[in-house]
């Protein structure tokens, strides 16, 4: 069985981020004006889906925890976004599945490429889960791939499964 199933995970990738030379390093990359716009059209098209999270679980790194922020605004979310190491970009994904088995569902978890497809694959058991874009929310509802939100395209989009 896999780690999603009975549970609703929602998988986000931060929106767009300045480049590094802005930041100083890449740790340090926050938002630009685009992935702020980004993060608020993603967090309007999660709030048309009715998704109410109980939790909200993050990298620690400032895009995502931005990213992360402006999305619990948008869902009215008044509960902690969650901080988590296990969450950034090189971390392997078994101790962030064991973070979200602990964490109330639903949960949104917002993270980084390569970090959050290497994780929709652990979470579903399969070996590899397409890359995400920036801005981009993939749904895992009762161990499947339900939906897409896509900022940058201002949609939802069903993903059939068997």
């Amino acid at each position: 069985m896999s780690y999603a199933a009975a549970v609703r995970i929602f998988l986000v990738r931060h929106g767009d981020a300045v480049p590094e030379e802005d930041a100083g390093s890449d740790r340090d990359r926050w938002l630009s004006a685009k992935g702020r716009e980004h993060a608020r059209i993603l967090g309007r098209l999660l709030r048309e889906q009715r998704i109410e999270p109980q939790a909200i679980l993050c990298s620690p790194l400032p895009r995502a925890v931005q990213t992360a922020e402006l999305i619990a605004n948008a869902l009215d979310y008044i509960g902690v976004i969650t901080s988590l190491r296990c969450l950034e970009p090189s971390a392997h994904p078994r101790v962030a599945a064991n973070e979200i088995r602990a964490a109330p569902n639903p949960v949104i978890v917002v993270s980084h490429e390569p970090a959050v497809s290497n994780l929709g694959a652990f979470l579903l058991g399969i070996p590899a889960f397409p890359g995400f874009r920036t801005a981009q929310c993939c749904a895992l509802e009762n161990g499947k791939p339900t939906f897409s939100v896509r900022a940058d395209l201002g949609q939802v989009l069903p993903l059939l499964v068997d």
